[in-house]
C-alpha cells in the first residue's frame, strides 16, 4: 500500500501565537499556581486584549485549542494597540510582555520559566514537522528539516541557506521577531526565545540533531546557525 502525499501548508502565526501561549501558560501555571495566572494576565493586558482577542479568534477558526480567552475579559472595550503590524512582530510582542512582567517579578527562575516553555513549544513543533516528513513517505532526516517546516518564513526574512552533506548552515540578515524586539528595545526578554527555539525545534524532529548557533540578530546584528545530523544517526 503505497503512502498518499499531501503537502501539508505552514501554520498560520496566530496559531503558531497560540500554541506558544500554551506553553507558557502550562509553565507559569506549574511554577506560580494563580499568581503565574494574575501576572500572565497582566502580560496580555499591558499587550493589549482587543489585539490578544484577535489572535486568540483567528487560531480557533483554524482549529487551534489554546488558553488565550481565558486571560481575555469579554467585555473589555479596548482598541486594537498595533493595527498595521505583522502577524510576526504581534507574536514577538507578545511574548516580550509576558516575559518581561516574569523576568521583572522573579529574575533569573523567571527567565528559566519562560526557557522551559520555550523549549517544550519548540520540542513539540520538531516533532510535528518529523510527522509531517512521515505523511510524504519521508523520514526524519536532515534533508526534511526544511522541506517540511512549519512556519512560513514569508518575505520578511532575509537568509541565506547552504546544504552540505550532513549539515544545513544559515545565516539571518534580517528577522522580524529579533527586529521588533530591537525595535521595542526588549532585546534581553527576545533574546530568551531566540536561545531555545531552535535547538528544541530541531531536537523534536530528531533526537540527535546537533545544532549550532554562535550568532544572534540581537547581538552580533545577524543569526548563525549549523544544523548538524550524521547520516548514521538519522532515526527510521
Amino acid at each position: 500500500m503505497s503512502i498518499a502525499h499531501h503537502v501539508i501548508p505552514p501554520y498560520s502565526m496566530e496559531v503558531m501565537t497560540a500554541k506558544l501561549f500554551n506553553e507558557l501558560e502550562a509553565e507559569v501555571v506549574a511554577n506560580y499556581k494563580e499568581k503565574g495566572k494574575e501576572l500572565l494576565q497582566q502580560g496580555v493586558k499591558n499587550f493589549g486584549y482587543k489585539d490578544a482577542e484577535d489572535i486568540a479568534i483567528q487560531a480557533t477558526k483554524e482549529g487551534e485549542n489554546h488558553k488565550l480567552f481565558d486571560y481575555i475579559p469579554k467585555n473589555h472595550q479596548q482598541k486594537n494597540n498595533f493595527e498595521g503590524l505583522t502577524s510576526f512582530a504581534l507574536f514577538a510582542k507578545l511574548f516580550a510582555q509576558i516575559t518581561k512582567i516574569f523576568m521583572d517579578t522573579y529574575g533569573d527562575e523567571g527567565e528559566k520559566v519562560m526557557e522551559k516553555a520555550v523549549w517544550n513549544f519548540g520540542k513539540k513543533r520538531g516533532e510535528g514537522i518529523k510527522q509531517r516528513a512521515r505523511v510524504q513517505g519521508k523520514n526524519n532526516t536532515i534533508d526534511q528539516y526544511l522541506e517540511n517546516y512549519d512556519m512560513g518564513r514569508s518575505d520578511l526574512f532575509e537568509y541565506e541557506t547552504i546544504h552540505r552533506p550532513e549539515e544545513i548552515e544559515q545565516t539571518f540578515t534580517i528577522c522580524p521577531f529579533g527586529q521588533q524586539w530591537a525595535d521595542d528595545n526588549m532585546h534581553k526578554y527576545g533574546i530568551v526565545y531566540c536561545r531555545m527555539i531552535d535547538p528544541s525545534i530541531a531536537k523534536g524532529f530528531n533526537e540527535k540533531f546537533n545544532v549550532v548557533h554562535d550568532q544572534y540578530v540581537l547581538k552580533e546584528g545577524q543569526c548563525h546557525f549549523r544544523f548538524q545530523l550524521k547520516e548514521e544517526e538519522n532515526d527510521k
